[in-house]
């Protein structure tokens, strides 16, 4: 701008969100509209500031005739583009959302609004109206109340249900029913799933009864300018439905009327920049805030969605248990033992007991796939000394000890340090000096190796890692998967053998029972019903409750007992955690600031091992050994939103201050506690 700027005549202040890093500046500021971007300064448009001597981006909230503050105010230094990329309603959900994680809302912007791309926005606007979606409630006849449910969407209700789908079930077909039924009524819909696999398949599945122009696909692995085109359709409504993974939840859907969470408990859906959010809390604030449809579906459930429940917030979306048994498959467990295992020595190679083995190969020879979980991926990924059993350890940084890959003669496949990767090919046992090491859990390269050896001339397939499978063809072979890289299968798997069990249930993590069924009855839902001869074998003990819970296909009843488990313990969902990782001054500061309500239960602090969590702070990530602890406040439900608040301005206070120059991170209900 040259000479002297004008203030618009119309409402000539402008409400401005700046992107501001700091905590004690989330707050909006007051700008002059100059009179020459008086049409182009509409709320929600991206503006440049100047702050404190530079310039920096922001939002422009809204438009006013007058302002309270009392000094002098500078102008709009630029409307960066006219196109309206923050609407009323994600505006308001962005600060809801910062509330509720007792974050800020720059923090959260930059997690709803892609980056700009300005050649995209000046192609051509789509146009034409799409063509009639294919309604149809037929598949979810099976479930009670199902067809009522696709009723009411298409009648412009907004129920509320947590959805569970039976063994076998067509999901993403589902899914799309909800959508058309939606988009018939001339409204939005938002799909949300864990990864790009399921991403593809919904998709796939929304393209059979929607027209093209109708869908946009958002997800990180499109690139910049093509995820930034698609958002822009959902945007200027060209398309009115959104399917995406975790952060397409901050999607401009157009009159939104539905919003769909599929497999809540999978960990993808949890945001991991700040503030940390989950996906499916947002998405059900979402929800509520605006007044919409909700689902939040899936094989197994989690026990927040079960809480949805029994508050009353939600339905319940069930299958009568016929239904359920006929489409479930035969499902046997077996302790992983020396006499769980046969004296046939194919069977010994393999590490499977005699029903695992014979499972196997009847699933082979009727000449479908076999599924072959492992918990974990990698050659032998946890050793222990042979003799007296006690964790291998790094003698360098005490981290656990494994092995990448086979032994061999050029020293590959010592044993190595997962946190710092040191090789230790001279290892002896600390206990007892024996050299002798033995394999604690059997990774999913060893297991592979040994069914081929087992399974002569049987084509072996691995997904996990960084070589994920998203299908495999029908015929006779066996697929190695760790858990949640499992492969859809055409025409369903024949088989599926569920190994180390105890690894996945003796996790020490609040939700390892509960991560374990999920996992457990996503990759056995993968496989054909009992009547087409469909079986499913987990190494565990049948007596424990996770194990009883995948016999009787019964996630509702295992997601109650978890529930009611954590009501009586005091663990979310019950209550709220917030979770405080820093240096110890900087931990200390922060609470010493903080008016935390009276009800709050101090846990800690504890110090945080290096391998289980990267150091917070400019000075502990120059130093890798700076200690890095971990506060927990708990707080009843009630008291959850002044937990957040009171977090969020002592964080501001201490920064305002500058009494501390260590990073502090600050997660509220996080879906890991220790």
């Amino acid at each position: 701008m040259t000479g002297t700027p004008r203030p618009a005549k119309r409402a000539p202040i402008a409400r401005v969100i700046p992107l501001l890093a700091l905590a004690h500046l989330d707050r909006d500021f007051d700008y002059l509209v100059p009179v020459e971007w008086d049409e182009a300064a509409q709320p929600g448009v991206r503006v440049r500031v100047r702050f404190a001597g530079r310039l920096v981006d922001g939002f422009l909230a809204e438009r006013r005739d007058a302002t309270d503050h009392p000094g002098k105010l500078g102008f709009l230094d630029k409307v960066v583009s006219p196109e309206v990329v923050l609407t009323a309603e994600v505006a308001d959900l962005v600060t809801a959302v910062a509330a509720r994680y007792a974050g800020t809302r720059s923090d959260v912007l930059r997690l709803a609004v892609p980056p700009r791309h300005a050649r995209v926005e000046t192609q051509a606007r789509a146009s034409g109206a799409s063509a009639a979606p294919t309604v149809s409630s037929d598949g979810w006849a099976r479930y009670r109340h199902g067809r009522e449910f696709v009723a009411a969407l298409a009648d412009g209700r907004a129920p509320r249900a947590v959805w569970q789908a039976v063994p076998g079930e067509d999901w993403p077909a589902r899914l799309a029913d909800l959508a058309a039924a939606t988009v018939a009524t001339g409204r939005g819909a938002l799909l949300l799933v864990p990864d790009q696999r399921d991403l593809d398949r919904v998709e796939a599945a929304c393209l059979g009864v929607l027209d093209p122009t109708a869908v946009s696909v958002l997800s990180a692995g499109l690139g910049p300018a093509e995820r930034y085109r698609r958002w822009l359709a959902v945007a200027r409504g060209t398309a009115r439905v959104a399917v995406g993974t975790r952060s397409a939840v901050f999607a401009p859907v157009h009159d939104l009327a539905l919003v769909v969470v599929w497999d809540d408990g999978d960990e993808s859906l949890v945001e991991p920049r700040a503030p940390y959010p989950h996906a499916r809390d947002v998405a059900l604030l979402r929800a509520h805030r605006a007044g919409t449809a909700a689902v939040v579906g899936g094989v197994a459930r989690t026990a927040e969605a079960q809480a949805l429940v029994e508050s009353g917030w939600a339905q319940d979306l069930l299958a009568a248990r016929d239904t359920v048994r006929a489409a479930a498959p035969r499902i046997t467990a077996l302790a992983d033992s020396e006499h769980a295992l046969v004296r046939d020595p194919s069977a010994r190679a393999a590490r499977l007991p005699a029903v695992a083995f014979a499972a196997a190969r009847t699933a082979l020879a009727a000449g479908r796939p076999v599924l072959v979980q492992v918990p974990r991926r990698g050659y032998v990924p946890s050793l222990a000394c042979g003799k007296c059993r006690t964790p291998a350890r790094c003698r360098r940084c005490h981290g656990p000890l494994a092995l990448p890959s086979a032994p061999g003669a050029d020293g590959v496949g010592s044993p190595t340090c997962r946190w710092c990767g040191t090789a230790d090919a001279a290892y002896s046992c600390p206990t007892c000096g024996s050299r002798a090491l033995r394999a604690t859990v059997i990774g999913a390269g060893r297991t592979a190796e040994e069914l081929g050896r087992a399974f002569s001339g049987v084509t072996v397939r691995q997904s996990g890692g960084s070589a994920v499978l998203a299908s495999v063809p029908a015929g006779p072979s066996l697929v190695v998967a760790t858990v949640g890289a499992e492969p859809v299968a055409e025409g369903g798997y024949g088989a599926a053998l569920l190994l180390d069990g105890w690894a996945m249930l003796g996790r020490a993590d609040l939700r390892a029972a509960e991560q374990t069924v999920r996992r457990w009855m996503a990759a056995a839902a993968a496989v054909v019903p009992a009547s087409e001869g469909g079986e499913v074998v987990v190494v565990a003990e049948a007596d424990l409750p996770a194990v009883q819970a995948l016999i009787r296909w019964d996630p509702v009843g295992h997601a109650a007992t978890e529930l009611a488990e954590r009501v009586e313990v005091g663990f979310p969902p019950a209550v709220h955690l917030a979770a405080v990782d820093g240096a110890p001054d900087a931990v200390r500061t922060l609470l010493d600031a903080a008016r935390l309500p009276p009800d709050t239960v101090t846990l800690g602090p504890v110090d945080l091992p290096p391998g289980e969590r990267p150091p917070v702070g400019a000075d502990s990530a120059e130093d890798p050994s700076a200690p890095v602890e971990r506060v927990l406040l708990r707080v009843p439900r009630r008291s959850g939103s002044a937990l957040a608040r009171a977090l969020a301005e002592a964080r501001a206070v201490v920064g305002a201050k500058k009494a501390t120059t260590s990073a502090l991170r600050i997660q509220v209900d996080p879906l890991r506690i220790g």
